[in-house]
This record gives C-alpha cells, structure tokens and sequence, in this order.
C-alpha cells in the first residue's frame, strides 16, 4: 500500500509495514488500543518512531489517533462501510476498463496465480489470508492499469474494506466470490473493457450485499500477544521481538 506521507526513517517504515500487515490479516482488529510504548516494547523501537508509523497509518484511514488518548486500528461504522464500498464501486469498474487494454500475459498469468493462492487459504480454512490475497487482487489490477491516482485511491479503499470486513461479513467464505476473480482475468485477457468495466461493477455490489451492516463491538485482546503471533501475512526482514536496526 503506498503512503500518502513520507516516514521518518527507515526503522519507521519497518513498523508501519509490520503494524499494517498485522492490521491487514486481521490479528489487530478494529477498535483495538496501539499504545506507542508496548509496539515500541515488542519491536526494539523509539516511541518516536512508533509514532511515525502510526501518523502514516492514520492519514491513510486505517488508524485512528485521538487527542490524549492515543491511536486505536480504525472501527468503521456502518455508514463508513457503505462509503468505502460505493466509492469502490465508482472507481474499480474505471480501472478494470483500463486495465483490460493493458494487460499482458505475465500480468495475467500473475492475477491466476494470486486467485489460486486465495482458492488454497479458503479451501484450508485460513480466511483471513483469503482476505489479504483477495484485496492484493484489486490492487494488482489497479497497478496494471497504469493509473497512478486510482491505484492509490484503490489501495486505501481495499485497505478500509479489510476492515470493514472484519467486522461486518456474514458469508461463511468471508472472501471474495472466486468465481468473480476469475471471469475478471478472463475479461482482461480477451481485452473486453465494457465486459471488465460491468464485472467488476457486479462483484463490487455483490460485496457490499454480503456485509451484515449491524455494529459489532470490538473484544479485548493482549497487543503484544497480537503482534508476536505468526499471521497468515507477514512482511520479510523483521522478526517479532527484534531491535530495529
């Protein structure tokens, strides 16, 4: 997911892609506290530049920072829920036209290879993967089609809708509807931008018709027991519990 502002290093960096993974996969769900003091504790990090990567992570929606109290992992209501997906609906029918004229077969052969691997998490059980690969899904079409703009804007989108997800899906796949992803590729390869366009326009409706729009509270849960824990996603280069270079 690209940042919208700039980290103050690179040991920031470090964090916010270890803290958005953790988000992302879900092992930090919404409404939970982010303490600058206990991630600094798990990952050998400054509080300063704890903060950093919490700052990025809140202009990007996923976090919330609230005065004298600290950041908290973003917790969307219902009327969120719904913008995210209406905006999605909006903007990713664009970007699958345009990326119909533009895919190449590596690209496509990529897209399949990403929708296998989301078919492998949910037939094993691990839907919060499925999740994670289904909006990195997205996003590759978005980067495909060479719209520096709208793949920014569907990267925040996909990064909200994990969330919204977490909270709000009711099917029992709790992904992406497979089949969906798959006749995308297909409208791609044939370079058929109106079918790609209509596609993706349905599966966005049909998301949005899985959410069970009733707010739920978040539970409690320990933060360090969350970021230590092996995720289904996880970035290279940092193990749980290292100092940061």
């Amino acid at each position: 997911m690209e940042r919208r502002i700039p980290l103050r290093s690179a040991r920031a960096a470090i964090v916010y892609r270890e803290l958005l993974s953790a988000i992302l996969d879900h092992r930090l769900t919404p409404g939970t506290r982010l303490p600058e003091d206990e991630i600094g504790a798990v990952y050998g990090a400054s509080r300063t530049i704890v903060r950093s990567a919490l700052e990025a992570l809140s202009h990007e929606g996923v976090v919330h920072i609230e005065p004298n109290r600290g950041a908290i992992v973003a917790q969307p209501t219902v009327a969120e829920a719904r913008s995210v997906f209406e905006a999605r609906q909006l903007i990713e029918p664009r970007v699958a036209s345009a990326a119909a004229g533009r895919a190449t077969p590596a690209q496509l052969e990529a897209l399949s290879a990403e929708v296998e691997a989301e078919h492998q998490a949910l037939h094993g059980g691990d839907h919060r993967r499925a999740i994670v690969l289904s909006g990195s899904f997205h996003i590759m079409i978005a980067e495909i089609a060479s719209q520096p703009v709208f793949a920014g804007f569907v990267r925040e989108l996909v990064a909200r809708s994990s969330l919204i997800i977490s909270l709000y899906w009711r099917r029992k796949e709790a992904t992406c509807a497979t089949p969906a992803h798959g006749a995308l590729i297909a409208a791609l390869a044939a370079g058929d931008a109106a079918g790609a366009a209509a596609l993706m326009e349905a599966h966005i409706v049909d998301l949005l018709g899985g959410l069970d729009l009733v707010e739920h509270p978040a539970a409690p849960a320990s933060l360090a027991k969350l970021l230590i824990a092996d995720g289904p996603v996880r970035e290279a280069g940092l193990p749980a519990r290292s100092s940061l270079p």
